[in-house]
């Protein structure tokens, strides 16, 4: 699969919502205050009734949210990950996943691409925490087509679901008509030495490592969740069975994340090798996107090198 342009997916995001806001009358978005940042503006701008623009007090949107829900109709809210798995976290618990109701969150700027914002704003632990909340689905798209898709795809969903955004640029994979499914993993690249198991932008840095790979003589496999909850089981044994050695990518701690979605579905089912590419249990530093990736070997020849290490040290089963 070949990548083209590199597009932000914050601005697809905003894109698709004004986009479906008339094929959605009933939805309307609500921000804390950084419509610009993750990009609810464009909706602002097609669709101003139906914009309510809350300030900088994220937990009282989520309230709002699950009221406006609770009379059918249907809140998308928008603000940055780290506030809403932090300071959010307990209206989004009680106001929204416990009593199901159909609310829509756009969890903007999420793990390390935050414009250099540092460690306060570095969420990379908001996927541990939204898959262990019960009713709660989990989606962190690819790319910026799968953003689209993402958007679509959580307003035909019934109930709560968090939908995970970055501020960079990222290469679109993916072509115009891609639809994404909920449970479904997609397999981008064939080859049975490895299977590298991927989400959200780090897909891409996934299908270039396979491409280095091969350069080195390996084959692998590249599997895209972007449905991490519900997540593709069957996609992940079937990886197991057929290569033996496992690698998870994400950008999010390797706590709790893909990694430890994996990690649990091979657990309960027996055999395979488990490399986990992530963040460690820190806090991120300031800095240049790539230059921190790098830092964390996170980099494109980062996962080559790591997957081939597997590879050497494991081999099929």
């Amino acid at each position: 699969m070949n990548t083209s342009t590199d597009i932000a997916p914050r601005v697809a995001f905003g894109r698709a919502l004004a986009e479906l806001g008339g094929e959605y009358p009933d939805l309307y978005v609500l921000d804390a205050d950084v419509c610009t940042s993750t990009r609810t503006d464009v909706f602002r701008d097609a669709w101003p009734q139906r914009f309510i623009q809350c300030g900088i007090a994220e937990a009282n949107m989520v309230g709002m949210a699950g009221g406006m829900a609770s009379v059918g109709l249907t809140p998308f809210l928008s603000t940055f990950a780290v506030f809403l798995a932090n300071r959010a976290a307990d209206q989004i618990r009680i106001s929204v996943a416990y009593p199901a109701l159909n609310v829509k969150i756009n969890a903007a700027y999420a793990g390390l691409p935050t414009g250099r914002a540092g460690a306060t704003h570095s969420s990379v632990a908001d996927l541990a925490l939204m898959r262990a909340m019960p009713n709660m689905t989990v989606l962190v798209p690819g790319d910026p087509v799968e953003t689209a898709a993402a958007v679509r795809l959580a307003l035909d969903t019934p109930g709560p679901v968090y939908l995970r955004t970055v501020r960079c640029p990222v290469p679109t994979i993916f072509p115009p008509e891609h639809r994404m499914e909920l449970g479904r993993g997609l397999e981008l690249a064939e080859g049975p030495d490895a299977a590298i198991i991927s989400t959200g932008m780090m897909t891409p840095k996934a299908l270039a490592a396979a491409k280095l790979l091969e350069s080195r003589g390996y084959r692998v496999r590249v599997l895209h969740m972007g449905s991490i909850k519900p997540l593709d089981d069957d996609a992940v044994r079937r990886a197991v069975r057929d290569c033996g050695t496992v690698v998870t990518v994400e950008n999010h701690s390797m706590i709790g994340g893909l990694g430890g979605a994996v990690a649990e579905v091979m657990a309960s089912s027996g055999g395979g090798r488990l490399t986990r590419i992530g963040f460690p249990d820190i806090f991120l530093e300031s800095g240049e996107n790539e230059a921190v990736f790098s830092k964390m070997d996170m980099n494109t020849r980062n996962i080559a090198d790591r997957t081939e290490e597997a590879i050497r040290n494991g081999g099929r089963t």
